[in-house]
């Protein structure tokens, strides 16, 4: 006796649900990636704080975490400046860094939970 079996391939749809869980998933990293900076970045008068952004262009499925001040970058890289305990240069490099395997899990995540 044969015994047959159908098997029916949605792969667009699969194609869309694992893209789209992508795109939350790199949302979701950013906004973690924002948090964690937020915590080292320089603080006198929060302004460098409260311009941190977490961006995602779900078209080419990229993610950015920015700071917009015109010193965010000077005081990202100058690693001679005091800071207060907790506060540090690095502030976006060293938690991107640290936070990879967080970050792939959390895409990882929110990809398994769009093929559901």
């Amino acid at each position: 006796m044969t015994q047959r079996t159908r098997l029916r391939w949605n792969g667009d749809a699969a194609l869309a649900a694992t893209r789209a869980g992508a795109a939350r998933g790199l949302r979701l990293a950013a906004e973690h990636i924002l948090e964690v900076s937020r915590r080292r970045v320089p603080i006198e008068e929060a302004t460098l704080d409260r311009s941190g952004a977490a961006t995602v262009d779900e078209s080419s499925l990229t993610a950015a975490v920015s700071y917009d001040t015109p010193y965010a970058i000077r005081q990202h890289e100058e690693l001679t400046y005091r800071h207060d305990a907790g506060r540090t240069a690095k502030y976006l490099e060293r938690p991107l860094a640290e936070e990879a395997d967080t970050v792939g899990e959390i895409i990882a995540a929110q990809v398994r939970r769009a093929l559901r």
